[in-house]
């Protein structure tokens, strides 16, 4: 698989220009106070679908043939990418089917749904997706829009990078990390080509729940590495995702710092605090990037650190519990 460039990503960006949404650079001095650095929050639950993923998935059926469009497109996701996909296909005309976990958010199906996506179940615990996503793909002839480990949804993700790089210079500010959630690598690995292009300085660091901290592990360890079988669950489904993926981790191995690990009750307590002073609504894994820094696993003091929410399609009653814990 051929991985993408910094030109990929200008390209990806000339080609979303005036589909995406170019979500803000936003600053509260209440975060700056409990961090005693400079937080820029990138509220990418503002995108269109709730998430970037309608980026990677816009850039990458943008870029199909009218044959290929004509046949249909394939995902498999947990919810964001299922919606991404469903949104961009809905917009060039072409049919989605989306195989989606039996147990995904209640919201996450019924939005992808109401785009116009075929759902075809799964139970994640017995069942591979890909291989269902495959049988799918080889039966009708649909292209399978992968949810990371492909270049052109690694280019389209990049896209955020590029407006965190670009919104930060307009502000006149020296970026010393971007933190950046991580399931499979996409968004980390497009943001770090887009943002390492323009300011080679810049830490990356990928944010993940505990006990499926796999980049960090992998990062560690110089190679991909799954994350345990018996993991207990966490309740940012979104970032589940078992092992990196081949050529979001080569990107990411490049030029990643490191990777940062949260708890439930953290990402809850920065959900709490998206809620109270940013007015903002995370899901659980939209918001570990916050909770990586108010909860001191990388060390803001004095500095200028751009956080990214990657996404806020959550359950009310799963949000309401969060919210609520974190406040407490």
């Amino acid at each position: 698989m051929t991985a993408p460039t910094i030109a990929d990503v200008r390209a990806a960006s000339g080609r979303l220009n005036g589909t995406v949404r170019r979500t803000p650079l936003l600053e509260w001095p209440l975060l700056n106070e409990r961090v005693g650095g400079r937080l820029l929050i990138k509220p990418e639950n503002l995108q269109y679908t709730g998430s970037f993923k309608f980026r990677g998935a816009t850039n990458f059926i943008g870029q199909l043939s009218a044959v290929e469009r004509g046949r249909g497109v394939v995902a498999y996701s947990s919810g964001n990418h299922a919606q991404g996909v469903a949104a961009a296909s809905r917009a060039f005309g072409v049919s989605a089917t989306i195989v989606m976990p039996s147990d995904a958010p209640q919201i996450k199906l019924e939005k992808t749904r109401a785009l116009g996506a075929e759902i075809i179940p799964y139970d994640r615990k017995r069942e591979i997706r890909e291989e269902i996503a495959a049988t799918i793909a080889a039966e009708s002839g649909a292209t399978i829009v992968p949810p990371y480990d492909h270049a052109w949804t690694i280019a389209g993700q990049g896209t955020v990078g590029m407006e965190i790089a670009a919104q930060s210079a307009e502000q006149g500010l020296s970026l010393d990390a971007v933190i950046i959630p991580s399931g499979g690598g996409g968004l980390a690995a497009g943001c770090s080509l887009a943002i390492k292009d323009s300011s080679p300085r810049t830490e990356i660091w990928s944010a993940e729940p505990a006990h499926y901290d796999d980049h960090a592990k992998s990062l560690a360890a110089g190679t991909r590495v799954a994350n345990s079988a018996e993991a207990p669950t966490s309740i940012c489904d979104a970032l589940l995702t078992p092992i990196p993926g081949e050529v979001t981790f080569n990107i990411c191995q490049r030029l990643l710092t490191g990777g940062l690990a949260v708890s439930d009750a953290e990402v809850s307590t920065a959900m709490a605090a998206l809620f109270s002073i940013c007015k903002l609504v995370a899901e659980p894994g939209g918001a570990v990037g916050l909770a990586a820094a108010l909860a001191g696993h990388y060390d803001c003091d004095g500095k200028t650190v751009a956080i990214v929410v990657s996404g806020g399609n959550v359950d009310p009653g799963i949000y309401s519990d969060a919210v609520a814990r974190g406040s407490a």
